[in-house]
């Protein structure tokens, strides 16, 4: 009998696909968070042109952006896998070290490559504010961490909302990149399901549907949050 969308169902590979899928927007959220909070200070640094920080800021995301993404999951993973196991075994935990492990790294990983890219949006929307008035602010004599929390700070979410969508959809398909360190996310999910079957067409096309879902919903969802900020913005 010929192998179809049935047979997957029957197989129990649907859940597999789910949890695989569920996993993928674990890594791509908690991600996204982590590099959101390195572009946001990395940026500021850029911005404010704090020495000799600038120039830490600068190698980091020229590092990270001038390097292939595989590259980069690698090294952090076989860097540091041995000395993570040894430390978490001599604790009595060397199966926290099997299965969170690669989980952790690919966060890490991920997350530097979202970070270093949010650096450079969140640079583009700290510019664009008008100087005037954080300068009349401080003729004012509002103390400058009002300052941020009342007028950069808005103004920069709002502005930098399309360039963290393209981010966060970058981030979406490199978590794809973590199957090749054991993370049964989507993807790896997928391979091992089209090797198990020897039918990788409709494994890798039922992730893509996955996939095409996850970024329509959440481009939903980000439509959104611009559409409320930027009414707020006008009030």
């Amino acid at each position: 009998m010929e192998f179809g969308l049935w047979q997957v169902w029957e197989g129990g590979w649907v859940g597999a696909i789910m949890r695989g899928a569920a996993i993928t927007v674990a890594v791509a959220v908690a991600a996204m968070l982590g590099g959101f909070v390195v572009g946001v200070i990395c940026g500021l640094i850029k911005w404010g042109r704090v020495r000799p920080l600038t120039y830490v800021v600068d190698g980091y995301t020229a590092l990270v952006r001038g390097v292939p993404e595989l590259l980069i999951i690698y090294l952090l993973f076989f860097g540091s896998v041995q000395f993570v196991t040894q430390v978490a075994a001599a604790f009595g935990y060397a199966g926290l070290a099997d299965s969170g492990y690669a989980f952790v790294i690919a966060v890490i990983a991920i997350g530097s490559i979202s970070g270093a890219y949010s650096t450079e949006v969140v640079r583009g929307a700290l510019a664009a504010i008008p100087q005037g008035q954080i300068e009349a602010a401080r003729a004012l004599g509002i103390p400058g961490l009002r300052i941020f929390r009342r007028i950069i700070l808005p103004q920069m979410l709002r502005i930098a909302i399309p360039g963290m969508n393209n981010v966060w959809q970058v981030t979406i398909k490199d978590t794809a990149l973590v199957s090749v360190v054991g993370l049964q996310e989507l993807m790896r999910t997928a391979f091992i399901g089209s090797n198990t079957t020897r039918h990788p067409f409709i494994f890798y096309l039922i992730a893509a549907v996955v996939y095409l879902a996850i970024t329509l919903i959440s481009q939903a969802g980000i439509d959104q949050a611009e559409r409320v900020l930027r009414l707020r913005s006008r009030k």
